[in-house]
């Protein structure tokens, strides 16, 4: 009867197109396993490698040693072009009530000071973009594993009714290593990202369908009938299920996605706020990446990340814009220019908006850079110690976490890694890190491996 009916899992899916939020697999149904400080997560992501010492981690020792050998061990490099101690063409001051040092590349972050908590002390495992890239992204230097997106939604689901519980905003280039970063791995499909173009004429392929509602909804019914018939024959299978589940949301989006993206209703003085009204294209245009990502997570979106846009004076970067290995401060004057309003725009809006409290807003590239140098005016991956920061969400506003020793070369307080800053971030979320698992190659896998814990001396 089930099968003749269609009311099957698969079926139940569809039942109602305009059912609640999608948490049918999310585990535990979605539910938090204790109260959330934070019910969302907005992740800048600074591809390519911003250097720390240039911006959050200022190192007097650089200009009073300038030109001379490190006098500490130095790794290999991804060039093994090591040259003497570089000091930072930028000068630092201290912001806010809080005191905390950022450089002059960033003028509106500082103005944000004591939103932040820095943590100075972030090491990586991997030396090289693409292996960085999905290391930062799903704790593994290689592809097959679950974007820390995939694995939110997988434990919490989305509010959003008619949006993924996942968005990326790819107006920049697809950092290297390519889409597998925000894959759903071994999870089932409807936890990879969704992506969104903002540029774009069609934000999202093939938004507009070609036939009339009423015989869209036709065909949909038609499609749930024979998958019903299939989920019947074929048993539970989260594939099959997440397959269907994609058909409504896809249905759904077709509506939600422009309403998203018509910002008549924002005013003059918000799309200013972000920096939309600068005379830098690629400032306008992050600054419109980040008020999305605002107008996401208003919506529900649990997890949205944003991507760079690559520098016009060097458009082969495509996917590491800040990776200056030559021309350090022409290429991270760029970047800086590109990012700083409109991340500040988006602290100071949703603040303004009450919605700091519970949006969790993470800035943080792959690695940072050598504090001496690469040729004459570049700088090396360095994964030993380097800058992220924080803010909203639970975290301790005004903080600054773990120290690198005083060439900005090695993390010597307190250092923080991938798998740490993970079970942090789902633990201000509600989710117990160590639970949140699934079974893959006879083990249950988690976000945090098993090396994470939650820093506690960061939450709030």
């Amino acid at each position: 009867m089930l099968a003749r009916c269609s009311t099957g899992f698969g079926s139940l899916a569809l039942s109602s197109i305009l059912s609640p939020a999608q948490s049918e697999q999310a585990l535990n149904g979605g539910r938090p396993d204790f109260p959330p400080r934070a019910m969302n997560v907005i992740f800048c992501f600074m591809s390519g490698g911003v250097s720390h010492v240039d911006s959050f981690d200022p190192k007097p020792r650089l200009k009073s040693e300038a030109g001379k050998p490190m006098p500490v061990e130095v790794r290999p490099t991804m060039f093994d072009d090591v040259g003497g101690i570089m000091p930072s063409p930028w000068e630092f001051a201290r912001y806010g009530q809080s005191g905390i040092w950022v450089s002059e590349l960033f003028p509106h972050m500082a103005s944000c000071a004591d939103d932040l908590c820095v943590i100075r002390s972030m090491t990586s495992k991997a030396n090289e973009h693409a292996q960085a890239n999905y290391f930062i992204h799903t704790g593994h230097p290689f592809l097959g594993h679950p974007s820390a997106g995939s694995w939110t939604t997988y434990g919490l689901g989305t509010e959003s009714e008619n949006l993924p519980g996942f968005v990326v905003l790819a107006s920049g280039g697809i950092p290297l290593g390519g889409v597998g970063i925000y894959g759903n791995g071994f999870l089932p499909a409807m936890h990879q990202a969704s992506f969104l173009y903002p540029e774009e004429e069609e934000p999202l392929n093939n938004i507009r369908p070609a036939d009339p509602d009423a015989l869209q909804r036709t065909k949909i019914d038609l499609i749930r009938a024979l998958d019903g018939h299939f989920v019947a024959g074929a048993g539970q299978d989260p594939a099959i299920e997440a397959a269907i589940r994609n058909y409504e949301t896809a249905y759904l989006m077709q509506s939600a996605v422009p309403d998203l993206l018509d910002l008549s209703g924002e005013t003059p003085a918000t799309k200013a706020l972000y920096g939309m009204d600068s005379s830098n294209p690629e400032t306008a245009a992050y600054g419109r990446e980040c008020l999305l990502a605002r107008r996401l997570v208003e919506r529900g979106v649990r997890f949205v990340e944003l991507t760079c846009l690559m520098r016009p004076s060097n458009p082969g970067q495509v996917g590491n814009p800040w990776d200056q290995h030559g021309e350090l401060r022409e290429g991270h004057t760029d970047m800086a220019m590109q990012v700083d309003q409109p991340i500040a725009g988006l602290l100071k809006d949703l603040k303004a908006r009450g919605m700091l409290d519970q949006t969790l807003v993470i800035w943080a590239g792959e690695f940072g850079r050598t504090p001496f140098a690469q040729g004459d005016d570049g700088r090396d991956h360095n994964p030993f110690g380097f800058s992220i920061w924080l803010a909203g969400g639970g975290v301790k506003p005004g903080f600054v976490y773990g120290a690198t020793d005083e060439y900005g070369y090695y993390a010597t307080e307190t250092p923080m890694n991938v798998y740490d800053l993970w079970a942090t971030v789902l633990h201000l979320l509600g989710v117990n890190h160590e639970t949140l698992t699934y079974r893959f190659g006879g083990r249950d896998v988690r976000l945090s491996d098993v090396f994470g814990r939650v820093v506690g001396e960061i939450c709030a």
